[in-house]
């Protein structure tokens, strides 16, 4: 005796925020992105460029995060039971993998500068990229609420935060590079703000990976729901307990749960139900009631 609950108007009201805020952010990113470019060739800075890249990077992710979110919107299909909610975490795969290549990049030509250190002009660096701050900073304003509703999101709101860093580093190189002629100091910076980037990175992937292998969400201990469902009137077991996640903000879970005679069903999958919401936050659920002398053909798990 199954019961479900599929994903809420609530989702949908958080998807369609999170395009809201993306786009604004894309049209924000990639106006200043072009500024940033021709700034980093008329001062052969390779901060700004590294920004400038960022920024391009940026604009891709922001344009493949708005992909996923209006593809992971399509209803589910005979061969798609669950829709496409899981585009929106291939999508965080991917910018996470980008974020990495940016940063591969910046070591490669930072180590390049480091030989051969070019002539910068510090100055001129200085004013494009407080241009390129102040349009980072309002990304991440913009994104802030979406990123913890979404892991698509958060992989977006994480390269707005790379160029951010990306456009101190550039101010500060600048300054540096105009005050004491320290030009070593462009390609170091460089390779700081590299680091800062796969660092921040390497958690947005670890989790989309976690999704992606349907491991148990983060925040739930399996074993103590495990316990809380087994210690509901009438449970005398809970087995083949799997809990999993869909997307960004749909965890499911599903259990076999076996009931001693006399025990109503209906009234104790509205308890579960309502244990699995209120404790651990649930909702999609589908559990499968089995009476004590009930024979499975395959042994429990």
């Amino acid at each position: 005796m199954p019961s479900e609950c599929g994903p809420g108007r609530e989702h949908r009201s958080s998807a369609a925020g999170n395009r809201r805020r993306l786009t604004v952010v894309l049209l924000l990113v990639g106006g200043y992105m072009v500024a940033e470019v021709l700034g980093g060739l008329w001062t052969n800075s390779l901060a700004l460029l590294a920004d400038a890249g960022h920024m391009f990077s940026d604009a891709a992710a922001l344009g493949l995060s708005l992909f996923a979110l209006w593809f992971a919107g399509r209803p589910p299909s005979p061969r798609s039971t669950y829709g496409y909610y899981r585009m929106e975490i291939l999508a965080a795969v991917a910018n996470g993998a980008a974020l990495v290549a940016v940063s591969i990049f910046i070591f490669l030509e930072a180590y390049h500068r480091f030989r051969d250190p070019p002539q910068v002009q510090g100055a001129a660096m200085m004013g494009v990229a407080v241009g390129g701050l102040i349009v980072n900073l309002l990304g991440l304003r913009i994104l802030r609420e979406g990123r913890r509703e979404s892991v698509n999101v958060r992989g977006a709101w994480l390269h707005v935060l790379s160029d951010t860093l990306g456009s101190v580093g550039a101010i500060a190189a600048g300054g540096l590079i105009w005050g004491f002629g320290w030009t070593w100091a462009d390609p170091a910076i460089s390779v700081l703000i590299g680091l800062l980037i796969i660092y921040s990175s390497w958690r947005l992937l670890a989790e989309s990976v976690a999704v992606l292998m349907e491991s148990a969400p983060r925040g739930i201990d399996v074993d103590q729901l495990h316990r809380a469902m087994a210690g509901a009137a009438g449970v005398l077991e809970v087995h083949d307990l799997h809990v999993w996640t869909i997307t960004s903000g749909m965890d499911s879970l599903s259990a076999h749960v076996v009931v001693a005679e006399g025990c109503p069903h209906g009234a104790l999958l509205g308890e579960l139900k309502n244990l699995l919401h209120h404790r651990f936050g649930i909702d999609h659920v589908t559990i499968q009631i089995e009476p004590e002398d009930f024979e499975q053909c395959s042994g429990r798990a």
